[in-house]
């Protein structure tokens, strides 16, 4: 479909490619301004679309909101299943671990945004924080729980183990969107990794993988 303006035809965008952008658009927003600071107007700028057209996707910031909240969860669900090497247990912990810290390392904003959504929310909406994080949970859950291992694996380890990992990956999260030193977040993803690796040895009696 094309659409006619005073310089002559242009592709005419889809409905839903404008709410994509705009869902986009509320990440960047909410990581430079915070929650209350992401207006309408502000989204409409960052997604390069007048008011008019975020008010005719979506009826209320609240329902493109929602979509943004979908939208983090489906994010942190693809970088998980993106970086199951559907190998070992041990394996698997590490490179999943190292591959949400890689994310949030080459995505700041949507580290920073995340945490604004999920920590408002749990003042405003709490199911809905909730919701988020338990999502990603359940995909790492998922993933730990179909990686090999040598011995069968008691259902609290793989509990333990996905915490451990939310953990270590929200701590390196915080600190790089405090500091914001690349070379120094570098570093410290490798000091994190050493940690799981410890700890998975002294749990599952493995030894530490190398760095």
């Amino acid at each position: 479909m094309w659409a006619r303006t005073w310089e002559g035809l242009v592709p005419r965008i889809s409905a839903a490619q404008r709410r994509s952008d705009f869902i986009k658009a509320a990440v960047e927003v909410i990581a430079t301004h915070g929650i209350e600071g992401a207006t309408t107007r502000r989204i409409a700028e960052q997604a390069q679309a007048n008011l008019a057209m975020l008010h005719y996707c979506y009826d209320s910031k609240e329902d493109l909101f929602a979509d943004v909240y979908d939208y983090v969860a489906g994010q942190y669900r693809e970088v998980i299943i993106a970086n199951d090497p559907h190998g070992d247990l041990t394996d698997t912990a590490r490179r999943v671990l190292r591959g949400i810290m890689e994310f949030y390392l080459d995505s700041p904003n949507f580290a920073a945004a995340a945490m604004e959504l999920v920590t408002w929310a749990r003042r405003q909406h709490g199911s809905r924080g909730i919701a988020v994080y338990d999502q990603a949970l359940d995909t790492l859950r998922a993933t730990l729980r179909a990686a090999r291992s040598d011995h069968p694996v008691e259902p609290e380890t793989i509990e333990q183990i996905a915490y451990v990992i939310a953990t270590l990956a929200d701590g390196f999260a915080v600190n790089w969107y405090t500091y914001g030193d690349r070379a120094v977040a570098v570093e410290q993803m490798e000091v994190t990794v050493s940690v799981l690796d410890s700890w998975l040895a002294a749990r599952l009696g493995t030894a530490p993988a190398a760095t």
